[in-house]
């Protein structure tokens, strides 16, 4: 006789409750910071492709070796937040910050 078990359906988000731990946790809040940080810097990447620009001419634009811009792409968690402004700004890109504060939110446009 065969048996058969049932899968339980979970969401995203309870998946990470479960595993990286309920939003505002330490390990929670550094996963989050870090998919952040890796999706700035495949955004840099993919407007720098859409603006038809090698590593290279970007890296002229903003005074920096292609190599930079290559580190940059694939590791923005080392980087100044001057850097990625500069990176932003030759590519003709608006750039919108939003800091979280306890006592509410404080934006930087």
């Amino acid at each position: 006789m065969e048996t058969t078990k049932k899968m339980k359906m979970m969401s995203l988000d309870q998946l990470k409750d479960k595993h990286l731990g309920e939003v505002g946790t330490i390990e929670r809040d550094k996963y989050e910071f870090d998919l952040k940080i890796e999706i700035l810097g495949d955004m840099i990447k993919s407007v720098r492709k859409e603006r038809h620009l090698t590593q290279e001419q970007l890296g002229e634009l903003i005074g920096v070796q292609k190599s930079q811009i290559s580190k940059l792409e694939r590791n923005t968690k080392n980087v100044t937040i001057e850097t990625i402004l500069k990176v932003f700004k030759a590519l003709k890109a608006n750039v919108k910050f939003s800091i979280e504060m306890n006592e509410g939110e404080f934006k930087v446009a």
